[in-house]
């Protein structure tokens, strides 16, 4: 079977939070903190051991550690010549945690990076150039699809996009690209776009699916989706946090516990035809394994889309 085969698609849980309960070794470091991706070469068996919890969890696609794996975040450590080996390593990581399992699929992740165009923070070729690389490496290490995720920028979003579907036309392989963009609690993207503007820009490409991960849960994002139930024409994905963060002794939380999580996720599947459903920050393979269980036998509610 392919992704487009399943009527609903559970992606795996968060990364970094999960990698901040583990016992990491520091000489894994190499005394870069910070750079999780780092990890995909000095600490493969943590990578492996985080993915494999959200396999068997049942999560039927399993995000690389390749969110900043780009030349432009990578820089910032000393890494820019790493970027082919450490998603390399990434993809790698993943497969080893799926070990042949059916129906399970690696996605390629690709963050926003550090800097956005729009704010004059790099330039629309550099921005490419860097997306290209990394997408390369990705597709050429065998990933199953490509998920561009927490896009922040309309412009950032137009040239990961254009250099996306030119690197993989040129690689001559077709594979299911997945976006979602990033809504903050004031209602808009990170430099003020809304999530009409948003899908208006990404409608020319033909994606996968497309909906809203990471700064808020579930009850936030809820009428952003709304809104994309009736305009818009594909798959539509959700991956909140689970809940708003909260600081509990100094330590970081997100308090929405799986049961919760599992019910409104099921919710959004049933009322709003949502199809791709996962968990970012603070998720746990719990939530994971409650989602899998409150979506057991549901199918995404027929939509009606304004033309």
């Amino acid at each position: 079977m392919r992704p487009h085969d399943h009527e609903v698609l559970i992606l795996d849980g968060a990364c970094g939070t999960n990698l901040q309960e583990m016992h990491i070794p520091s000489a894994a470091w190499e005394g870069k903190e910070g750079c999780n991706e780092l990890l995909n070469l000095t600490a493969s068996d943590k990578i492996i051991q985080l993915h494999t919890g959200f396999v068997e969890a049942g999560a039927m696609v399993i995000e690389t550690n390749t969110f900043g794996a780009n030349r432009i975040v990578l820089d910032e450590y000393g890494l820019q010549d790493q970027v082919e080996a450490i998603n390399r390593a990434g993809v790698d990581c993943a497969r080893t945690a799926i070990d042949g399992k059916a129906d399970t699929y690696i996605a390629g992740s690709i963050g926003p990076g550090t800097k956005l165009p729009s704010l004059g923070h790099i330039s629309v070729d550099d921005l490419a150039s860097a997306y290209e690389e990394q997408i390369r490496a990705l597709v050429l290490a065998g990933v199953d699809l490509l998920i561009i995720e927490t896009c922040q920028d309309l412009l950032q979003i137009k040239t990961a996009m254009t250099t996306c579907f030119e690197t993989l036309e040129s690689l001559r392989v077709d594979i299911p690209v997945m976006a979602s963009v990033t809504i903050e609690r004031t209602g808009t993207m990170l430099v003020g776009t809304d999530i009409a503007a948003a899908a208006v820009t990404f409608e020319p490409f033909p994606i996968f699916s497309f909906g809203l991960n990471c700064a808020t849960g579930p009850l936030d994002m809820e009428s952003h989706i709304r809104y994309l139930s009736h305009n818009w024409p594909g798959r539509i994905s959700c991956v909140p946090n689970q809940g708003l963060p909260e600081v509990v002794d100094g330590k970081t939380c997100y308090p929405m516990d799986s049961e919760t999580y599992g019910r409104e996720m099921r919710r959004f599947v049933t009322d709003y035809g949502v199809s791709v459903v996962g968990g970012c920050c603070g998720t746990t393979p719990a939530h994971t394994r409650q989602l899998v269980r409150s979506l057991a036998g549901v199918k995404p509610a027929v939509r009606e889309v304004i033309a």
